[in-house]
């Protein structure tokens, strides 16, 4: 059991974020990554449609790669599904929406903190939910960034093209006060020099990944599921697109560990014919 791997899935290289500070923080664990790139952006795709994808996805790394725990690394995804996932598996299963959203109210001075994500991050009223769970009283303001996501899987993290569309987006928050933001997209970290250039020096910018690679760890300890040795293979990275495509992008934003991907098509009948238990066996 503590051997076995932890799966982690986003809309596409995203969550790669997550990945190196899980990698860094903990590594005698090994990773499967999922990068659902076929059918990214989630953002502006119906909730409804996103949680499905995410219980596919979740189905997949549970019962075939006999994940002992699921890492969800991708805001929207978090946004959409992660309490049923939870009701769901018996595997633990981590998101980055309260993780982040701990860490910018741990940071912000003045209590005003803004978050930008998807659309349907932001409509969902997810980071809104998760304060008033949390206790935090800190004002969010919360702003959707449509096109970062696009911009990061182009590769396209600096520039001209980066820097006007930024500027355009994040132009609402300039007046809002705001002394810390939450990158609330797990692609967003990618363009943290572009967006802190915009914001300037006087806004903290606070990513999920690290916070997140946190929880992972004390939920492994916690559970008795770390493992106790080195892993015995690599790290796997799937993606349900263009598998090179996203091993040249996926290998220049988190390093040598993904050298290669594999591809995945969760069109196939056999990946939907999976047993019914939705969980671990018994131990």
């Amino acid at each position: 059991m503590r051997q076995r791997p932890i799966g982690v899935f986003d809309s596409g290289v995203g969550g790669l974020t997550v990945t190196r500070a899980l990698i860094d923080l903990l590594p005698n664990e090994r990773l499967v990554y999922v990068g659902d790139t076929a059918r990214y952006p989630y953002g502006p795709r119906p909730m409804e449609e996103v949680r499905s994808f995410s219980l596919e996805i979740a189905d997949y790394l549970v019962e075939r790669e006999r994940v002992k725990m699921l890492v969800v690394a991708c805001n929207t995804a978090a946004s959409a599904g992660l309490r049923d996932l939870q009701a769901r598996f018996r595997v633990p299963v981590v998101g980055v929406i309260e993780p982040g959203l701990r860490a910018a109210a741990r940071v912000s001075e003045n209590q005003r903190i803004g978050v930008i994500g998807t659309v349907g991050t932001i409509s969902s009223g997810a980071y809104e939910k998760a304060a008033a769970a949390l206790g935090i009283t800190a004002e969010v303001h919360g702003l959707a960034c449509p096109g970062f996501v696009e911009l990061v899987e182009r590769g396209e993290l600096e520039g001209p093209e980066a820097r006007r569309l930024v500027e355009e987006r994040l132009a609402p928050l300039r007046s809002c006060s705001i002394d810390t933001l939450l990158l609330g997209c797990t692609h967003y970290p990618f363009l943290a020099r572009t967006i802190g250039t915009v914001m300037g020096r006087d806004v903290v910018l606070v990513s999920s990944a690290e916070e997140t690679a946190f929880e992972v760890r004390e939920v492994l300890r916690e559970s008795g599921l770390a493992a106790v040795r080195p892993p015995e293979g690599p790290h796997r990275f799937l993606s349900s697109g263009d598998a090179a495509q996203f091993a040249s992008l996926g290998g220049r934003l988190l390093g040598p560990e993904l050298a290669r991907a594999e591809r995945i098509d969760f069109g196939d009948p056999q990946l939907r014919s999976l047993p019914a238990h939705h969980g671990l066996p018994p131990r």
